[in-house]
Parts: structure tokens; sequence; C-alpha cells
């Protein structure tokens, strides 16, 4: 078969999965198959880049990031709706419609709590995207759009131009696990499915998107150049049929009709896969819409009902601690169980210290609960009338409850986190940061290996690592001989990183790569840094106040101190393993900005460090070149308006290769000439 018949075939067939998949919810292909015809299509484009269309499945994972969502006009303004709070406010709302309008009919559907998008195509073709922003100007989320599976790129008819509006969600399951993620990761949680769909969509990485899994109803048609049509339902219809997925609605010709609706919607709300904040409804006929028109935020023709949160009280039975990943103490507070909102609630989350403070949180007291965008659990308020007598005002433990080491509060937050290097609940994370590509690039030991190496008892700090065998590895699920020998090479490998590589694997607070780098240089010996005291730490450029003392706990710790008797026992490399680079670079200050076609963000920054010099993510009047690549945005507007020397590509390589020492006309003539049909240029030193 001709490549281009091969990769239309895979097209076609991974469309049309992902269209069952994803629309209809109703799979015809394993995840197995599906990955490998993708794997193969990805192959075949990798070949041949000039037969990429828009429409292939490899499209939706994100392509390069951006700097800046760029404004968009809408052509069609994407209006907001009047809110009520009762059915006698919806039956007023019909007063006013039957005033101006006979032989009413009404549409009547859920309201999906996430982001409204408008989408446009051309001649079929999907060409871009925008959120609502203020209604008539949004900004530019194509490539975030992309990403989402149910968003079709192109249409099965060709009008010249289409535009749809849709409300991206976070799907409740997606948003669950993406939220205990967090949480095991110690990082904030998402309030509610709307808030994380909103930050996902608005992620300059398209990729990071791209993980989010997020979903999309389109429940209106804004245009549609060369189609005409008279009522809602019908818009409705011709959209579903264009592969889209669009939100369910039901037709009423009264008021009575439409409230029994919006009562059975609110009853099983739980039932959608998407939050619901709400019930639409909207005059059906499109010519009706146009009599009574709009006003200068709304239309006239349609409201959205309201739902009260349900609020229930619940006893406070205990105040428990969990421990996260990184190492932050998460209190829960466990309540008598109570029906709320479709589901039995048994505990709410406390966020922290300066929560239970404020509200004054006590075991024993009554509580008064909702969900935080109808999902998480909340307390809302202490009945402090019903408190009972003894109770006392409740604090987070001083030690970590899982490995007894001291707890200490951030400086610049609240969370309150556990000092312990060996911190059995923060073992995976430890051990996963560790191999990772940036530390110790342990490769064939993620994340999975690390799990059973912990649930089998064979290593509880990463030191244990180096102490592993072949035998041990290949007894593990999915590993085998020829896998276990070769992380067993990869593993005694990484001995020898260096200490810059060391000290960031550690991970000390606020001890990245670039201050793993700064301190290996310095001090050249890890028994050199932990004799170093807090002020002599600050005295090195990058070391603040902060990091120095996140340092000094870091090392005074027991933990700390047995990990890295154990990582020498093991033989690891406490010593930098670069010597200091030069100072070509010394006292300069880049800002790598743009696409760069020779090198990669980081090969350019590890060039300028390597010369003596600073790379920086900001521009500032301490810069001073900007490297700019193609598709170069605000940083070299900024870098223009400040008047810093902006460099191309092509010169910043330039600068480079001045540092390379000249050959003498001997050494020249030493020599041999060699001659191929295949010479070319010496790429640059990466």
């Amino acid at each position: 078969m001709d490549y281009r018949e091969e990769m239309k075939s895979l097209r076609d067939q991974l469309n049309t999965a992902g269209y069952q998949y994803y629309v209809l919810d109703a799979p015809v292909m394993q995840d197995y198959e599906y990955d490998r015809l993708l794997r193969r299509l990805e192959d075949l484009e990798t070949e041949h880049p000039e037969e990429i269309t828009p429409d292939s499945p490899t499209q939706r994972v994100g392509g390069q990031a951006l700097e800046s969502f760029t404004q968009v006009e809408h052509p069609v303004p994407l209006e907001s709706l009047q809110d009520v709070f009762s059915q006698e406010e919806v039956e007023e709302f019909a007063q006013r419609m039957e005033e101006s309008l006979t032989d009413i009919a009404y549409s009547v559907e859920p309201k999906v709590d996430g982001l409204s998008v408008a989408l446009e195509y051309r001649d079929g073709v999907f060409v871009r995207g925008a959120t609502r922003g203020d209604g008539r100007v949004g900004e530019d989320v194509t490539e975030n759009l992309r990403t989402i599976r149910s968003i079709p790129m192109i249409l099965p008819d060709k009008l010249p131009r289409l535009i749809v509006r849709g409300e991206v969600f976070m799907p409740k399951n997606v948003f669950h696990k993406l939220n205990k993620r967090r949480e095991e990761l110690g990082e904030p949680l998402f309030a509610n499915p709307r808030n994380a769909a909103a930050g996902s969509l608005r992620q300059l990485d398209p990729k990071i998107c791209a993980k989010r899994l997020l979903d999309i109803r389109v429940f209106n048609l804004q245009l549609a150049e060369g189609r005409e049509f008279f009522t809602h339902s019908e818009t409705i219809a011709y959209i579903a049929s264009q592969g889209f997925q669009t939100i369910p609605h039901k037709v009423f010709s009264d008021a009575a009709g439409v409230n029994e609706e919006i009562v059975r919607l609110g009853e099983n709300r739980d039932d959608l896969p998407f939050d619901m904040d709400g019930a639409v409804v909207k005059v059906n006929n499109l010519s009706d819409r146009a009599k009574v028109g709009s006003t200068a935020k709304c239309p006239r023709w349609a409201v959205a009902y309201k739902y009260p949160p349900e609020q229930k009280p619940s006893k406070v039975l205990d105040i428990v601690v969990q421990v996260g990943r990184t190492g932050v103490l998460t209190p829960k507070v466990v309540v008598q169980p109570v029906r709320l909102a479709g589901t039995t609630v048994t505990n709410a989350t406390l966020h922290n210290q300066d929560f239970i403070v404020e509200k004054d949180i006590r075991i024993g007291d009554t509580v008064v609960l909702q969900k935080a965008g109808e999902i998480i659990p909340e307390v809302v308020e202490v009945l402090k009338e019903l408190r009972p007598e003894g109770t006392v005002p409740y604090h987070l433990p001083e030690v970590c409850p899982v490995c007894g080491a001291p707890v200490a509060r951030d400086p610049d937050g609240a969370a309150v986190r556990c000092t312990g290097a060996e911190c059995p609940a923060q073992l995976h994370r430890n051990l996963t940061h560790f191999a990772s590509r940036d530390a110790m690039d342990i490769d064939g030991v993620g994340p999975a290996v690390m799990l059973q190496l912990i649930d089998r008892g064979m290593v509880k700090n990463p030191a244990d690592l180096y102490f592993l065998t072949v035998e041990e590895l290949a007894d593990l699920e999915r590993m085998g001989k020829k896998s276990a020998q070769n992380a067993v090479k990869a593993i005694d490998a990484s001995r020898g990183r260096g200490l810059e590589r060391l000290l960031y694997a550690l991970g000390i607070r606020q001890v990245g790569q670039k201050a793993g780098k700064v301190l290996a240089a310095h001090f050249r010996t890890f028994d050199a840094l932990a004799a170093a005291a807090e002020e002599e730490l600050t005295e090195i450029d990058d070391v603040g106040a902060v990091t120095a003392a996140y340092i000094r706990e870091w090392i005074d710790n027991p933990q700390s101190q047995h990990l890295i008797g154990r990582l020498k026992e093991a033989g690891v490399a406490m010593e930098a393993a670069e010597q200091p680079g030069g100072e070509q670079f010394k006292g300069m200050t880049f800002v790598l900005t743009g696409a760069l076609s020779r090198y990669t963000r980081d090969e350019a920054a590890a060039l300028i460090e390597r010369r003596g010099g600073k790379a920086s993510s900001s521009v500032s009047k301490k810069t001073t070149y900007v490297v700019a690549g193609e598709n170069a945005g605000s940083k070299l507007r900024k870098a223009n308006d400040l008047g810093i020397t902006v460099l191309t590509e092509d010169e910043f390589a330039a600068m480079l290769e001045e540092e390379k020492p000249k050959e003498t006309a001997e050494e020249k003539a030493e020599q041999p000439q060699q001659y191929s049909l295949f010479s070319a240029p010496e790429a640059p030193n990466t």
C-alpha cells in the first residue's frame, strides 16, 4: 500500500474510533489497538511531514508553548444570560414573552458550568477557537482547543463559514483524579471543575491542556453561511449531524412544563458527566428571538435558572491529617454521614491550619456542609450555639504523623510540611524525582516500577536503588531479565552524575537544577556544603535567605544524614562533575524567546552558563542580551522597549564560536584532508 493511502486509512480508522469513543460514548476499538495504530501514523508523519493533515489525531497532543494569547473579535457576540432564582421568576419571564409573541415554544436544557468558547470553521475545516472574553472580544485558544477530542477538525458539510458556541468543561471523573493527584503532590486543589477547565484552557503550553482531558458540549449556532434555520431545535439537530456533542434539550409550550423540567433536571444532575450550575430556558423560534431582541448585556428571549446550593448540618467526629507526596499535611474533618447533593458525605477538606482557625472548627462541633461547585464537600460554618462543653481548638501536629520528623510551615504560604527525607508518605514522589531525567537520569526505573519496589519493601529511600540486583528487579511484573539488566546498568551509571545533579535529585526545597549547579560550582563537594553556615550560603548569587534556611534544615535532619550516608556507601559521587566554565559571558544575563532551531532552550541555557553567564526567564533592565528565535512575542517587544540588544540565533551561535581556540597553521596542516559527497559543516557545539 502506498504510504499516502496507509496514512489516510489510519486517519480514518482512528478518527472513527475517536468519534465513537468521545462523542457517542460507544467505544469500538481496544486502547491497545488504538495506540498501536496511532504510533504507526506518528512514524509515517515523521517520515512524511508534508502529508500531515488538520484532522490527524496526532495533532491533538498539543504543539509548541505560546508566549501569550492574541485577541479575537467575535463576529456574533457571545451574550450572557439573565439569572432567575425561583419558579415565580420563570413564570414572569414567560408572561413577558407572551405579551409580544404568540404560539410560543420554550427550549429547556442543563447549563454546563464551564468556559464558553466559539469554534469557527471555514469550508468545513476548524480554523480558530476563542474564549468568550467580554462577549465581543475573547482570546485565541485554538491550539488548546485542538487537544479536545470531541471537537471535530473537519465537518461533513463544507459551509463557507460556520461558528458554533459551546461550553468547555472538565468531566467529573477527570476532575476527581486531577485533584487527588494535586493533593498527593501538595499542590492547591481546584475548587470546582469550572476553575479546573478555565485554568487548563488558558495554559500557554497546549501539552498541559492535552493532559487535562477536557470535553465540550455545543449549545448554539452563531453563524452558518449558506444555510437557513427556523428553530433552535433545528440548529441543534444540524450541529449534532456535523459530529459535535450537543446539550440535550426538551421543548415545552408553557411555563408549567418548563418548571417541571427544571425540577427534573435538578433531581438528575448527578447523572450528568459535567457539573451543572443551572437550567437554561430559551424561546425556541428564531424569528421570535429576533422580535424581542436583546439588552446591552443579555438576550431578552432567554434566562438561566440557578439552583440554590444544598446545605446540611452534621457533627464533627474527628479531624485526621494526611501527608501528601510533597510532605504537605492536609487536615480533613470526619463527620456523621449525611446525604448531600446526591451523594453520602463522610468527610470534608479543611485545607490548612489557617482555615481551621478562621472558622474555629473543633472536634464535637456541629458544622454546616455544602459541596463547593456541587463536587467537593466543604465546611460553610460552625453552629457554635450547639457546641458541647469541653471542646478545644485544633492545631496540626508538630511532627509528621507518618515518620515523626518535625514539620515546618512555608514562610510564604499556609502549607505545613514534613521535613523528613525518608518519609514513607513521600517515598514514591522522592524516588520518581530522584530517578528523573534532569536529576540522576535512571532510565528504565519509572513510576510504575517504583510503586512495585515500595509495595514489596525493596526500597525505603533513594539510596536503596543502588543495592538492587538483576535478580530482584527481574522478579517484578513486566520487567524480565533483559530489562532488569538495563535498569541495573542505568542505576550504576547514575553514580557519577556529579554533585550538581545529586543536589537537585535530593529534593531539597527551592534547590532546582540552577541552584544545584550554583552550589556545586561554589562548594565542589557535599561535605563542604554541609559545613557551610546559613550566612555563607546567602552570600552566593541566586541563594536567598529562605533557600539557605531550607538547605541548612535539610542537611541537619537525621533522616537526611542517614540518606547521605547510604548514598556514600553506595559509591554515589559527592563531588562536582564539571569544572567551572569559562568567563566569556561573566556578568551577562541572557533571555531566550521564540522557537530556536539549533538548540533546545535547555541546551542554549547550558551553553550560556558554561561560559559564566546567566540564563533568565524574564526581561528586565539587567538583561544583557535577548536571543530571539521564530515567533518571538512579548519578551522581544519588551526588549525593544527597554533598548536591550537583540541577537538572532545565528548571532548567538557566532558568539559561541568566538570562544573556540584558533587553530595554528601548523596544527591545521597536520590534519588529514577528507572528502565526501556527504560532507557538511559541523553542527554547533551543543
